[in-house]
This record gives C-alpha cells, sequence and structure tokens, in this order.
C-alpha cells in the first residue's frame, strides 16, 4: 500500500451539477483513500450558488446594480433592484425547498403569488391549451392535478433563472448554472482569450469564489489540490480557482485533469497554462497520482510520471512525460465516497420538462459505472480513439453490488446513475441477479445501446432489479445512416427492444441526431417518420435532437473521406483541440431542419399530433416521407 504524506483535496469547480456532486472528486477520494492517502473533496460549485443565491448575496447583487447608471440597466435588472424585498424574502425559503427542507412552501410557489416573476415565467404561456377544460392550466399537461410538488419546483427552478439572468446582465456575461464562461474554452485554438478574461479585474463571482477557495484551504491545509474539470463549462473557475491557491500558497502543487482535458488538450503546447497550475494529467487519474504523490513525496523522478504534461523549467515548453506502467484494473478502483460532500444542501431543479432530463436536474443520484469504456466502440461520431471510449474493462457483479452497499450505508440514498458510456447487457444481466439475490433494493438508471440481448426477458429482469429508465442512441432514425454510422443497429431492432423495455415499466429516451455526413432533407423527414411511429407505438416517451458535430477524435474526423465530407482546415492550435468543421456537399441547411425536429418531437412527448403527417413540422415544401405508415407496428407484430 502506498504510504505518503501528502494530503490531496479534490474539488468540483463551477459549474457542473446542482442537483447531486460530479462523480470524479468521489471516484478519486475512494480510490486514494484505500491506497492509504489523506484525501478529502469540496464541490465549489455548489458552494458558489448556495453563497450567491442567498439573502447576503442577492444584498450584494443589489450594491452592485446600484452603482450603475439607471439609463445602463436593463429591464430585468431594473426590475430586480425595484423589487428587491421581494427577491431577499424568497431566495431563502425557495433554495430551502428546492433542496428537500420546506415541502410545504409548494402550496405557496403554485398559488403564483408568492415569488415574484420575471421572464423566464413567459415560457409558461406556451403551455396554454385554449381548449384546456380547466381553464388553460399552463402547466396542467404537464404535471396533472395531483403534481403540486413538481409544479412548484418548476416554477421555483424559473425563479433562480430569473435571478441568474439579473446577475448575468448586471454583474457577469458569462454566468450560466451548467455552461459557465463556456466560450473561452471549448474548441479554443489559443489559451488568449482565457488569459485575457483571467487578468481582468475580479466581479463578484470572482471574489465569491475566492473567498470560498481560501475557506476550503483553510479548513483542509492540502499540499496537493486536484482540479477536475470534466466541461469547458468548469476550465474559467477552475482556474481563477487556482489563482486563488498560488495566492494564499505558492507551494501547494495543483494538478487539473478531467474530461475537458482528456479531450481537447492532448496535445497541449501553451505553457501559459502552467502559471495557474503545475500538472496537467490525461484518462484516469489513478495511475497518474499515485505516480505524480510519489514524485512529490521524493519516492519517484519527474521522468517517471505517468500521461502527465509539465512545463520545462530550462525551456518553459510544455513536455508531456508517460512512463509506461500498467494502469490500475477497475477492479480495484475501490468504492466511491462522498464523505465530506454536503449531500443535504444540493438542488432538486425542474428546468426542461423532458421526462428525461428531469432525471439529469432532479433529485441527488449516486453515480457510479458498471464497465469502464465501450464495449462497442465502433460508432463513427465517437471521440473511440480515446481511452474513456476505447479501453473496456468490467468489474465482477458481487463488486458492483458490494461498492452499491457501502454507498447506501453512507449516503443512506437508494438512487443510482449509471454513467456508463454504454451499460453492456451482460453486466447488467449479472447485475441485477446479484441485487435480487442478496435482496437490495435500489432505483437505477443508465446509458445502452438498443442491441438484441435486450430481449423482453432480460428487460423485465432489470426493471425487477430496480431500473427505472433508459437512454440509448438512435441517432439518425434511418437504416443507410445507422450502417454508414457502424452504429451495430436497425431502425427495426430499435423498435422491439424500446417495446420491450417499455412493457416492463422502463422510460425510454432515444438520443436523436440530424446533420450527419450526407443526411439529405428526405432522410431527414423519414427519421421524423420513424420517430413519431414510436411515438406512436409507445416504444419510446422521451427523446432529444442532437445536432452532429465532428471531432477530431471520431472515425468521422480522422477519415472524412469515407463519409463524403472534406474538413475545414483548422488554425495553429496550441490549447484546445476537439471540433472541427466540414462540408457536406449535399447543401443541406441543418439548421432550419433541426427547428423543425426540436418543435416535432416536443409535441410528440406530450402526445400532440401523433398521428399527423410529419411534414406539418417543415417550413416551406417538404418531400413526403418514403417510410410505410405501420413499419413500426409491423416490426413489433413480427417479433410477437
Amino acid at each position: 500500500m502506498l504510504k505518503t504524506t501528502s494530503h490531496v483535496l479534490s474539488i468540483i469547480p463551477p459549474m457542473t451539477q446542482l442537483n447531486t456532486p460530479y462523480p470524479s472528486t468521489a471516484y478519486l477520494t475512494g480510490f486514494l483513500r484505500s491506497r492509504g492517502v489523506n484525501a478529502a473533496q469540496e464541490d465549489l460549485a455548489l458552494a458558489l450558488v448556495l453563497a450567491l443565491f442567498s439573502p447576503q448575496g442577492l444584498a450584494q447583487i443589489r450594491d452592485v446594480i446600484a452603482a450603475i447608471p439607471v439609463r445602463d440597466r436593463t429591464a430585468l435588472v431594473h426590475g430586480f433592484f425595484e423589487h428587491f424585498d421581494l427577491y431577499a424574502g424568497t431566495i431563502g425559503p425557495t433554495v430551502a425547498f428546492l433542496q428537500g427542507q420546506d415541502s410545504t412552501l409548494a402550496h405557496r410557489i403554485c398559488g403564483r403569488r408568492f415569488l415574484p416573476e420575471g421572464p423566464r415565467f413567459d415560457s409558461l404561456d406556451v403551455y396554454v391549451d385554449p381548449n384546456d377544460p380547466d381553464g388553460g392550466d399552463p402547466l396542467g399537461w404537464a404535471f396533472g392535478a395531483l403534481g403540486l410538488q413538481d409544479r412548484a419546483r418548476h416554477l421555483a427552478t424559473l425563479y433562480l433563472n430569473d435571478v441568474a439572468d439579473v446577475l448575468r446582465d448586471a454583474i457577469d456575461p458569462r454566468f450560466e448554472f451548467v455552461r459557465y464562461a463556456e466560450s473561452l474554452a471549448q474548441a479554443q485554438p489559443t489559451f488568449a482569450p482565457l488569459a485575457e478574461a483571467l487578468a481582468a479585474p475580479s466581479n463578484l463571482v470572482d471574489d465569491t469564489l475566492h473567498t470560498l477557495t481560501l475557506d476550503a484551504l483553510k479548513r483542509h491545509q492540502p499540499k496537493v489540490v486536484l482540479l477536475s474539470v470534466p466541461f469547458p463549462g468548469a476550465v474559467y473557475a477552475a482556474l481563477r480557482i487556482a489563482q486563488s491557491i498560488k495566492s494564499y500558497d505558492p507551494n501547494i502543487a495543483i494538478c487539473l485533469g478531467g474530461g475537458f482535458v482528456n479531450t481537447e488538450l492532448r496535445e497541449l503546447k501553451e505553457p501559459r497554462l502552467f502559471d495557474y497550475v503545475d500538472y496537467i494529467t490525461l484518462d484516469s487519474g489513478e495511475k497518474p497520482l499515485l505516480a505524480l504523490l510519489e514524485h512529490l513525496d521524493g519516492k519517484r523522478s519527474q521522468q517517471r510520471l505517468v500521461r502527465t504534461f509539465v512545463r520545462d523549467t530550462d525551456t518553459h515548453t510544455v513536455r508531456y512525460i508517460n512512463f509506461m506502467e500498467a494502469d490500475i484494473p477497475f477492479e480495484e478502483w475501490g468504492t466511491p465516497t462522498w464523505d465530506g460532500l454536503p449531500l443535504d444542501q444540493y438542488l432538486s431543479l425542474l428546468d426542461m420538462l423532458n421526462p428525461m432530463h428531469r432525471l439529469w436536474s432532479d433529485g441527488r443520484w449516486n453515480k457510479l459505472t458498471v464497465a469502464h469504456g465501450c464495449y462497442w466502440k465502433k460508432c463513427s461520431f465517437c471521440d473511440v480513439t480515446l481511452d474513456y471510449i476505447s479501453r473496456y474493462e468490467t468489474a465482477s457483479a458481487a463488486t458492483l453490488v458490494d461498492r452499491i452497499e457501502a454507498i447506501i450505508a453512507e449516503t443512506g440514498q437508494t438512487g443510482f446513475h449509471f454513467v456508463d458510456e454504454a451499460a453492456p447487457p451482460k453486466m447488467l444481466r449479472a447485475l441485477a441477479e446479484e441485487l435480487l439475490r442478496r435482496n437490495v433494493s435500489i432505483s437505477w438508471w443508465g446509458n445502452i445501446r438498443f442491441e438484441k440481448s435486450f430481449t423482453p426477458e432480460l428487460c423485465q429482469l432489470l426493471a425487477d432489479s430496480g431500473c427505472i429508465a433508459i437512454s440509448g442512441g438512435l441517432e439518425v432514425a434511418s437504416d443507410r445512416l445507422l450502417k454508414l454510422m457502424k452504429k451495430g443497429v436497425s431502425v427495426e431492432q430499435v423498435a422491439r427492444v424500446t417495446h420491450g423495455f417499455t412493457e416492463a415499466g422502463i422510460l425510454v429516451h432515444a438520443y436523436l441526431m440530424y446533420g450527419f455526413p450526407t443526411q439529405t432533407v428526405q432522410d431527414t423527414v423519414d427519421a421524423l417518420e420513424y420517430v413519431r411511429q414510436l411515438f406512436e407505438a409507445g416504444c419510446i416517451q422521451s427523446g432529444f435532437f442532437h445536432r452532429f458535430v465532428c471531432t477530431v477524435h471520431s472515425p468521422v474526423g480522422q477519415n472524412p473521406e469515407e463519409y463524403g465530407v472534406t474538413l475545414q482546415p483548422l488554425p495553429e492550435i496550441t490549447f484546445a483541440k476537439n471540433d472541427v468543421g466540414f462540408h457536406d456537399p449535399s447543401g443541406v441547411d441543418h439548421a432550419v431542419l433541426g427547428e423543425a425536429l426540436n418543435k416535432a418531437l416536443y409535441n410528440f412527448m406530450h402526445g400532440i399530433a401523433v398521428d399527423e403527417d410529419v411534414r406539418r413540422w417543415f417550413s416551406g415544401r417538404a418531400p413526403r416521407t418514403q417510410v410505410p405508415h405501420n413499419f413500426i407496428a409491423r416490426a413489433l407484430a413480427g417479433s410477437r
């Protein structure tokens, strides 16, 4: 067992999620403790929101606004300033309600006379059905007569979004609950935009984060800080935290890692990033961190670091060091721990009314991985060359249920989100059988591939073990394009598998895609017809259309000629590299088609126009679908 004197603090920077901790620090903390390392964790994303969205935080926002000339204030900011007492008196109780601490407040919130209502509430008007027998209840279609708590959470979330808009208009135009300052980092070829932002005078958000960082450092007195950056929208705040750490104690070693780093910084050449952090590690952090801690304790030379970027002290250039050692097997990662995180303070938001998306933001879920990587790893739009996809490893069902039981004992909560790229059916069967054998009762959901291994019998077994929802990629619902994508499924197969899940009482969400290379308008219309029939047959209950983005790590990005497209030349890149533009000779305006697809899908999810011609959703002329009107019904009949 590794013995070290290093005290390691893992930090979740703003912004990730507000309803549950992002799992990276829980995994790293659990692993490091299993190896004898004194490790702790902090969620500064949650802490920042709770500090700003409090009576004291709103008072600080008001003081900033007071210094802004009235003529320069937006209508939203002016309205907040004029009605400040209403906001100050409701923010505390509303946050407590969203934390599950005061459920009775739902009655007042739903009465629509408690919360001040800004522009975000205007969105409710689009829900009103003039033929509604209940007199045009704007949320009746979504929550029904008995959904008091759900209604209140949605209204309270709109209220928080209004306040966030005030903060954005008056203080920090980059502020978002999820994509905070995302444009400064996402696919940015140079570090210049981030460097400029980090050198700018601090604002209230920056100052609040600085104070929270110093408080955390004083509590833990770490020798090493790990900044886990899963998304581009967490990079700016992570580096602001790094600035605060360096000002507090420049001897604290700072290591940057996480999904953004693993995806976009693989070819890093920018030495200025090391003005803020000392080390940057790639891919699964277990082995690189053990090597780094040994190095910091004088037990390993710098030349024996693993998958780590450093800045050369002599040349001031970036060096990548990767001493070849075997990775830590997934079976030996240990059990994630949420010890030290304030699990009772997370906010159960209800922003999007999409049935699956609400699971992402509503309720606190224990996040766990069934297997590392993807067992399929062939999809041409996916970053299949990266470690988190390409290296597939499993743990035994007994080990997984041991972890589940330990997490339940620690958190007292039995909801699990399996965060796999695509949970393998063989492992899910073994996991379900082990849960049932041990009589362990949980509720769980996760992502799968709609493959034929998911028989009706397996779907029922998963439901019996606690599965409440699954999501999977139908992508472009076209057999031609699914084959080009190397998806390994057909529309007919998807229909049968999703129907099996639905029959078992499991919510089914379909990831959908448009704008894939060579996709024509006819393909798009036909894909929407397939989706319509899947809703009509009750195979899926939820879905979301994503615009295809070509990345440099995907088969399309690496072999564009195989997909009939040419890539746009990239500028010289010293910082982030991921998205790449391409030219599709089909010339289709996918942006216009995307509006139609999302409008149709929104209505399908609410049972509207599911039996009507899909051409109604497209502006201008659209071709008649070439899909037989009973294609899905025939596919299901053939499976019986």
